[in-house]
């Protein structure tokens, strides 16, 4: 059979598996490759490689073949989910029926957040107890365990579930449309992940387990340095967000897709919406409360791409209303440099993320002019000249008025280095994910936010979804870069996540996925996502309010969002 890699045909014995490919190939890679590409199509190494009918029947003809490493977003997530694996596999065989109960509950810096409850251990495992899953994981690395795939009859998955006592997943499958499913099995642990397994544990060498915070703490490699343990450092105000937010669901009987789904048959969504608006909404007064309380008269609000900035200052501006101050709505995007002196990036565009994109003098001078009780215009960046514009409309500020101040700079003070950090209230938005597809599968922030972001990408820019896909690793490196370093720097964390909002998303963001043709770059993002989106029950649009953060990006907002 003929394959292309590298640009060049390479011809192959029948037979051959992926992952014998991936070792005769591994020194082109910088990273250890963990899974396989063909055409568009990620594949697992444990496969053989199709024949030329079975190409044929597939529609791919001659496809590219490439690989995929743990640097790699996929690979990551790949070598993410083994270890899970490895890690419930451990606890399950070492303490069986004193577990009572196990779950992934979010993902914080470098490392896995996992819940684990036994029997007499009412603050979570020992040390000891730590150190003997870890041997016990170290033990499946040495013995290179396989993972290995076998598809069964969806209605013997259930089965096999309830068995096993996994009611999450004998529930989640409940609402599987698919008369067959794909389950993974370690050893004689059997699970189901939603993504791809790498080939065997000999592939997961490099980790660390940590107790933290009455949980274990899974430490895995950063992306950047794949041969060594990242970060066991937990960003704490993040993780009390993560945490308030995940003791919510529970609280009001959402914290899986499944329950959510049981929610919507029982004709219960509306309920469900109105809960999560209720619940954001007095969250923001608190906020407001708290700047009145403090004095604070300039607010600085910044978080990642799609995480609902713009919804949550004007709601903020309604709060700050009802506490007696009047709040003065300032975007950071308003003061940026001309075109002509906007820095360039590594390849020589534009690098409108920067922060000397911006024009840091007018704005400081601005802001200590407005604080001093002076009168400024402040000016209007016209995106199609690249040139500020000033259209009149100067302004002074009182005793009882507040700036709020919008960008993804927010939180760097040298955005506002002249402002007297007595005056400076700041806020971190982010979209904390509140469900999880079931308790060992988990669902990314990153993921609900590209789903926001295509949604309100074809609905205001008529950019397609598979243009959204290929700008993300973008955006997302832009936040690395300067949003995400500062979060800890707030002084309060907004969750802007609603339990809801995927099965409202899913009616709008479907169709765009499905539009993205199979030779396309992101086709095999579109199929992950899509995988995601097939969990959930469409849930109407009607019922979410007109304030909400989610209309920002399905439409009918009543604030200026675009």
């Amino acid at each position: 059979m003929a394959l292309m890699y590298n640009d060049a045909p390479l011809e192959i014995k029948a037979g051959t598996t992926f992952l014998e490919l991936a070792r005769q190939v591994q020194n082109d890679y910088p990273a250890p490759i963990i899974l396989a590409k063909l055409g568009q199509r990620l594949v697992e190494l444990n496969k053989e490689i199709p024949d030329d009918d079975a190409l044929r029947r597939a529609g791919l003809s001659s496809p590219a073949l490439s690989f995929i490493t743990t640097a790699d977003r996929d690979g990551h997530k790949t070598y993410e989910r083994g270890a899970t694996m490895m890690f419930l596999r451990a606890v399950t065989r070492l303490y069986g029926r004193r577990v009572e109960f196990m779950k992934l509950e979010y993902a914080t810096g470098d490392s896995l957040y996992f819940t684990v409850r036994l029997k007499n251990e009412p603050d979570g495992p020992t040390e000891e107890q730590i150190a003997e899953i870890k041997a016990t994981m170290e033990r499946y690395v040495r013995e290179n365990e396989k993972f290995t795939k076998t598809r069964l009859p969806t209605e013997e998955v259930i089965a096999l579930f309830r068995r096993y006592g996994m009611k999450d997943k004998e529930h989640l499958f409940h609402f599987r449309r698919a008369s067959s499913t794909n389950v993974y099995k370690l050893g004689n642990y059997v699970d189901y992940y939603y993504g791809y397994m790498p080939p065997s544990a000999g592939y997961i060498s490099v980790f660390d387990l940590r107790k933290a915070n009455g949980g274990v703490l899974l430490v895995l490699p950063n992306r950047a340095r794949p041969a060594s343990p990242g970060s066991p450092a937990i960003p704490e105000k993040l993780f009390s967000v993560m945490r308030r937010t995940n003791l919510w669901g529970e609280h009001i009987g959402v914290p899986t897709v499944a329950s959510l789904n049981d929610a919507i048959c029982r004709g219960e969504g509306r309920k469900i919406i109105l809960a999560s608006e209720a619940y954001q909404e007095h969250n923001i007064g608190e906020i407001a409360r708290r700047i009145r309380e403090e004095k604070r008269r300039v607010v600085m609000i910044a978080g990642p791409s799609s995480s609902g900035k713009t919804s949550f200052s004007h709601r903020l501006s309604i709060q700050l209303q009802n506490v007696g101050l009047h709040a003065h709505p300032i975007a950071c995007d308003n003061y940026f440099v001309e075109r002509s002196r906007t820095p360039r990036d590594e390849n020589g565009d534009y690098d409108f993320e920067c922060l000397e994109a911006l024009d840091l003098e007018l704005f400081n001078e601005q802001m200590t002019s407005l604080l001093k009780g002076g009168q400024v215009e402040i000016p209007s960046f016209n995106f199609k000249t690249g040139q500020p514009e000033y259209n009149g409309g100067a302004f002074s500020i009182g005793e009882n008025d507040v700036l709020l101040i919008e960008g993804i700079h927010g939180l760097n003070d040298r955005m506002s280095e002249s402002i007297p950090p007595e005056e400076k209230f700041k806020i971190y938005i982010s979209a904390v994910t509140a469900l999880n597809v079931d308790e060992h599968n988990r669902i990314a922030t990153t993921d609900n936010r590209e789903i926001r972001r295509m949604v309100r990408d074809a609905r205001t820019r008529g950019y397609p979804a598979e243009e959204t896909i290929m700008r993300w690793e973008s955006v997302r490196h832009g936040e690395r870069l300067h949003i995400f370093p500062y979060q800890e720097d707030a002084d309060v964390m907004f969750n802007s996540a609603t339990l809801y909002e995927l099965a409202v998303l899913k009616i709008f963001a479907e169709p765009l996925l499905f539009a993205i043709p199979e030779d396309s770059p992101a086709y095999s993002e579109a199929r992950r996502l899509l995988k995601l989106l097939e969990y959930f029950l469409g849930l109407s649009p009607e019922d979410v309010p007109h304030n909400s953060l989610i209309r920002e990006f399905i439409g009918g907002s009543v604030f200026p969002v675009g």
